[in-house]
């Protein structure tokens, strides 16, 4: 019987045959949600939908948009953003 954490449906599950020749089941942590913006709530394009330990291990270009604040604004949000930032100096 699996872990009291793990008897949830919450638990994506995989049967997985192992080199011994058994099927065991695996149990998965699901997706997360897409990335959004912190300004006008649309899903983030470049950022990956992985589980923070994936993405720890995957190389900083592949995680988010080479520009800045890209893992927080959309380009849309971050352009006007920068425009205002402009015009109010």
């Amino acid at each position: 019987m699996p872990r009291p954490g793990l008897r949830s449906k919450s638990q994506a599950r995989h049967d997985v045959k192992t080199p011994g020749n058994r099927t065991v089941t695996h149990y998965w942590r699901k997706k997360p949600k897409k990335a959004h913006c912190a300004a006008c709530k649309k899903p983030l394009q470049s950022i990956p939908r992985k589980r923070p330990a994936q993405i720890r291990k995957m190389p900083r270009t592949k995680r988010r948009a080479n520009r800045p604040q890209s893992g927080r604004y959309c380009a849309r949000c971050l352009q006007t953003i920068i425009q205002q930032s402009i015009w109010n100096q």
